[in-house]
C-alpha cells in the first residue's frame, strides 16, 4: 500500500460531510473509505481532476472496500489506462463468475430460461466520451464512492441487486487536454465572463482523442484503441443499461431521454426500446431532478438514429442505452441567461442521474432481462423471415482491405464464414443479425429529415465491398480471427527489377517504405503483362517496379528490404528477369515513370476542421508509417514551403490574407501539390484560385414563395443540409487519382453541400456523381436533383506546373473509409506525375 494511502486512511477517521451537497440523502458512510475530497485534497468542483489521479482513488477504492474491483480494459493512444469499476455487493463480488454467466445466458437465443428474480442487473455507468465535457468524470467519482461506502439502505439496495460497471472516462487523452486548459486558466475569485480564456479554449480543444477523433461517433466504426478496448469488453459483458454522460451548450438546460423520433422509416431496433424503456426511465429522472429543482427538456435535438453512439450502439445489443446532456460550465462558473452555472451544478446533475439510473434498473430488471432475453430471440425470428439468408462478398485484387472489413464483422461478433472462389458469406440467421442489417442494409425512405449526425452508415460501402444478398447459404470454415485471411507467395530473388502491385490497401505504405530506405521506385501509368515464374500476369495501372542494377543498394540488400517490407504489409511482390514484357509496355518505357519522395505538410488551427485533419494525420501515422508536418496556422509566415512538395487543406473556414494565398498559389506553381478537401475546395474557388466551378441555386424570381409557419422554421431548413449520405460515383481509373481500381462505380460519403461542377477540361473530372448517385441516407429531392446528379466528386485543376487536387466528399471520413482512402493516397504519392492536358 503506498504511503500516499496510508495517509488518507489515517486522515480519515471520521465520515466526511463537507459535500454533502451532492450526497446528503446517502448517510451514513463507511470511515474507512476516503471521500473523493480526502484523497483528492479539494472539494469536487473546486478543480478539474487529471485523469490519473481518477484512475488512482478507483484503484484505491478497489483495495479498501470488498464491494469493487478494478479491470483494465485497454490503453489509449497516449498510453493512459482505460479502466472499470466493478461495484456490487461483498456477496455478489463473491460470486461474480457464476452471476455474470447467468447473465450471458439471457444473449443466447436457443437459451430457455425461466425468471430469475435473484439475478442482478448489469448497470455500465459510462462518462466523459467528450474530453472537455467533463462535469460526468466528477460525478463518476461521487457515484464510486457512494456505492463503495454509503450504508444508507437505499444503496445497499442498489449493491445486492445491480452489479455497476463504472467507466470513469471513455476519453483520457481528451479529457487530460481540457483539464489542463482549465486549471490552467482558473481564477481566484472565479471569472464568469464568457469571453475569459478559462472559457476557451485553444484549437483543437479536448473534446476529441489523440487524433482528434469523436470517440461518440466510433462505435460502429471501431477505429481507435479507446473504442476497440471498449467494444471487447462490452461483448464479454453485455450490461442492460448503459448511459452516455455529455454536455452541450451554457445556455442550455439539461437533457435526458426519451430522444426525437426514430430516423428510420422502420428502424432495425425494437420500438419497445425507444419507446417503452424511455419513457420509463424517464419518469424517473424527471422526479429526481424535479427535487433538486434542476431544469430539463427531452424529445428535442438529439436522435438515436446512428447506430455509433454511446447511447445507441447497447441499443443494437439488447440493453437500453441512454442519452444524458448537461450544460456546461465550460471551466469552473460561467454566465448565463438563467444566471450563473458553476462546476459544482453540472457535476449534480450528473451525479444524481447516475443514481436514478440504478434505481429505475433495479426497479425494473424483471422486465429489462425479459427485454433482452427477446431481443436476441427475435433477432433469429427476424432474420428467419426474411427472403434474405445471408449476404457473400470477397475482393480478387486487394485482400488486405478486405481483411479490414472482416476484422469490423468481427469485433461486433458478427459470424463471418468461409465461401468458395475466394469469397465470404455472413449468414442472417445469427444473433448480430441486427449488425448484419447495420453492416449491410441501405434505406432511401425516412420518417424524419434532420438528423444529428449522419443518416447512412452502411459499413460494408465504407470498405468498398462488393456485397450482394443471397436466398441460398452455402457456408464452409468459420473465421475466428484475421491474422491468416492475407497470405502472398514470399518474393523470389531478382538481378533485374521487382514489380509491386498497386492494388493493394498496403500499397502506399510499402512505396513509402521502400522510399524511406532510400530505393528509387516508379511506377507504371499503364497496364501490361510480364511473366513471373514462367506464368503470363496482367500488372493494373500503379503498378510499382524496382528496378535492380539503377540503385545505390547491393541486389542483397535490396531483396532483404523487399521482404521485410512485404512481411510487414502483405502485398504481393514479383520478381521479372527481363524488361521485354508480352503484352501493353516495357519496363523501360516512358509510362513507367519514377516517383519522387513525397514531403507532406497540413495546414492546422484556428479555422481548420480538426475531425479532419485528425483523419489526415491518423491515416499516415497508422497505416502508412509517414510523416506529416502539421503547420499551425499561427506560424504560417515563419513557414519556408519549399521543404514539403504536397499541401493539405481540409475543410474548414479559412481566413488566409491576400500574401498568404499568395504564398501558397506561387508554391503551386512551381510543380507542387495542393490538395484541397470539401469547404477548402469551394474556399479556393469562390477565391478564383483556379478556374473551376460550384453549381449554384437557381433561384426563380417568378415563383410565389409559400408562407411557412415560424414553428417550423428550424426543422425545414435543417433538411436542406446533407447531414451523411453515401454516393455512387463513376471513376476514371485510368487516371492517376483512381490507379488500384479495378471497378469505375465507387461509394463517397457526403455530408456537405459542397457541389463542385465538372471541369471545362474534358480529362479534369476524376469522378462524377452517377446518374443513379443515391445509395443510402436521406437527401431532398432537391439537393439530389438540382446538385448531386450534375456535380463531380473529384477535380485537378492546373495551377501553373503544379495542380491542385480538389476533393467535394472527405475521402478519410472518421478513419473508416478504407473504400476512398486510396483516392487521398494517390493525390500524395502519384499526384507529382499528373498533368493536365491541354488543348493548343
Amino acid at each position: 500500500m503506498s504511503k500516499t494511502l496510508v495517509g488518507v486512511l489515517l486522515f480519515c477517521t471520521q465520515v466526511f460531510y463537507a459535500q454533502d451537497y451532492f450526497f446528503k440523502k446517502y448517510h451514513p458512510f463507511q470511515s474507512k473509505i476516503p471521500s473523493p475530497e480526502a484523497y483528492l485534497g479539494y472539494p469536487i468542483g473546486a478543480h478539474h481532476t487529471r485523469h490519473d489521479r481518477i484512475v488512482d482513488y478507483l484503484e484505491m477504492l478497489s483495495v479498501v472496500s470488498d464491494r469493487a474491483s478494478l479491470i483494465n480494459y485497454g490503453r489509449t493512444h497516449e498510453g493512459r489506462r482505460l479502466v472499470m469499476l466493478v461495484i456490487s455487493s461483498p456477496e455478489n463480488m463473491e460470486a461474480l463468475p457464476e452471476i455474470k454467466e447467468r447473465h450471458l445466458a439471457y444473449t443466447r437465443p436457443n437459451a430457455s430460461l425461466a425468471p430469475d428474480p435473484e439475478l442482478p442487473v448489469f448497470v455500465n455507468l459510462a462518462y466523459n466520451v467528450h474530453g472537455n465535457e467533463p462535469s460526468s468524470s466528477e460525478a463518476a467519482l461521487l457515484t464510486a464512492y457512494t456505492l463503495t461506502a454509503s450504508n444508507n439502505p437505499e444503496i445497499l439496495n442498489y449493491l445486492n441487486n445491480a452489479v455497476i460497471l463504472v467507466d470513469p472516462t471513455i476519453n483520457p487523452d481528451g479529457r487530460d487536454r481540457h483539464t489542463h486548459w482549465a486549471n490552467m486558466y482558473q481564477g481566484n475569485p472565479l471569472v464568469i465572463d464568457p469571453q475569459d480564456a478559462e472559457h476557451n479554449e485553444y484549437w483543437p480543444g479536448g473534446r476529441t482523442n489523440h487524433y482528434w477523433f469523436d470517440l461518440n461517433r466510433d462505435w460502429l466504426l471501431a477505429i481507435n484503441p479507446e473504442s476497440r478496448g471498449k467494444l471487447n469488453w462490452y461483448h464479454e459483458w453485455y450490461p442492460n443499461v448503459v448511459t452516455d454522460f455529455h454536455e452541450m451548450g451554457t445556455q442550455s438546460t439539461y437533457f435526458f431521454e426519451p430522444m426525437k423520433i426514430n430516423g428510420s422509416l422502420n428502424p432495425i431496433m425494437p420500438r419497445e426500446n425507444y419507446e417503452d424503456l424511455n419513457n420509463l426511465f424517464g419518469e424517473y429522472y424527471s422526479k429526481a431532478l424535479d427535487s433538486i429543482g434542476s431544469l430539463y427538456f427531452t424529445k428535442e435535438v438529439f436522435d438515436g438514429t446512428y447506430p455509433g453512439y454511446g447511447s445507441s450502439y447497447p441499443d443494437l445489443q439488447g440493453g437500453l442505452g441512454l442519452l444524458f446532456e448537461q450544460a456546461s460550465s465550460r471551466g469552473h462558473k460561467q454566465k448565463t441567461a438563467f444566471g450563473e452555472i458553476t462546476f459544482p451544478f453540472t457535476i449534480r446533475n450528473q451525479y444524481t442521474s447516475s443514481i436514478t439510473t440504478l434505481k429505475a434498473a433495479v426497479e425494473n430488471k424483471d422486465y429489462l432481462y425479459q427485454y433482452q432475453q427477446d431481443f436476441f430471440k427475435s433477432a433469429i425470428r427476424n432474420a428467419e423471415k426474411s427472403k434474405i439468408k445471408g449476404y457473400r462478398f470477397g475482393d480478387a485484387y486487394d485482400k488486405n482491405r478486405l481483411k479490414a472489413f472482416i476484422d469490423k464483422l468481427l469485433i461486433h461478433k458478427i459470424e463471418v464464414y468461409k465461401a468458395d472462389n475466394g469469397e465470404y458469406v455472413v449468414p442472417t440467421s445469427q444473433p448480430q443479425y441486427r449488425m448484419v442489417q447495420t453492416v449491410f442494409e441501405t434505406y432511401d425512405k425516412y420518417r424524419d429529415s434532420v438528423y444529428y449526425d449522419a443518416s447512412a452508415w452502411s459499413v460494408a460501402n465504407f470498405y468498398n465491398i462488393k456485397y450482394r444478398p443471397v436466398n441460398t447459404l452455402k457456408r464452409g470454415d468459420q473465421i475466428s480471427g484475421t491474422d491468416n485471411l492475407v497470405k502472398v507467395q514470399p518474393i523470389q530473388r531478382s538481378e533485374y527489377a521487382y514489380l509491386i502491385d498497386w492494388d493493394d490497401y498496403n500499397a502506399p505504405a510499402v512505396l513509402n517504405q521502400l522510399q524511406s530506405e532510400g530505393l528509387v521506385v516508379s511506377a507504371s501509368f499503364k497496364p501490361f503483362t510480364a511473366v513471373v515464374a514462367g506464368v503470363s500476369k496482367t500488372f493494373n495501372y500503379g503498378t510499382l517496379m524496382v528496378p535492380v542494377s539503377l540503385q545505390k543498394k547491393s541486389p542483397d540488400e535490396i531483396f532483404a528490404l523487399l521482404g521485410q517490407a512485404q512481411k510487414k504489409f502483405q502485398v504481393p511482390m514479383y520478381a521479372v528477369e527481363t524488361g521485354y514484357n508480352l503484352q501493353g509496355i516495357d519496363l523501360g518505357s516512358g509510362f513507367i515513370s519514377p516517383l519522387n519522395n513525397t514531403k507532406v505538410a497540413m495546414l492546422i488551427g484556428t479555422g481548420v476542421r480538426p475531425y479532419e485533419a485528425g483523419e489526415v494525420w491518423h491515416l499516415l501515422d497508422t497505416r502508412v508509417g509517414m510523416p506529416i508536418t502539421k503547420i499551425p496556422m499561427r506560424n504560417f509566415n515563419r513557414v519556408n514551403f519549399d521543404k514539403y512538395n504536397t499541401l493539405v487543406m481540409v475543410s474548414g473556414n479559412y481566413s488566409l490574407t491576400d500574401k498568404q494565398q499568395t504564398v501558397v498559389k506561387d508554391w503551386v506553381k512551381k510543380g507542387n501539390t495542393l490538395i484541397t478537401i470539401g469547404t477548402a475546395s469551394e474556399w479556393i474557388i469562390k477565391k478564383k484560385w483556379v478556374k473551376e466551378k460550384l453549381i449554384e441555386s437557381k433561384a426563380d424570381s417568378t415563383k410565389a414563395t409559400v408562407r411557412q409557419p415560424y414553428v417550423d422554421a428550424r426543422e425545414n431548413l435543417g433538411k436542406e443540409s446533407v447531414g451523411g449520405i453515401i454516393a455512387r460515383t463513376d471513376l476514371d481509373i485510368s487516371h492517376p487519382l483512381g490507379f488500384g481500381y479495378r471497378n469505375p462505380t465507387l461509394p463517397v460519403y457526403k455530408n456537405n453541400t459542397v457541389w463542385l461542377a465538372p471541369s471545362q477540361n474534358e480529362y479534369a473530372t476524376v469522378a462524377k456523381y452517377s446518374s443513379d448517385p443515391h445509395i443510402d441516407g436521406f437527401i431532398t429531392k432537391r439537393n439530389l436533383e438540382e446538385f448531386l446528379k450534375p456535380a463531380a466528386s473529384l477535380i485537378v485543376s492546373p495551377m501553373g506546373s503544379g495542380r491542385v487536387v480538389m476533393f467535394a466528399d472527405n475521402p478519410n471520413f472518421r478513419g473508416s473509409w478504407y473504400g476512398t482512402n486510396r483516392l487521398f493516397l494517390n493525390a500524395l504519392f502519384l499526384g507529382q506525375k499528373i498533368n493536365i492536358p491541354k488543348r493548343n
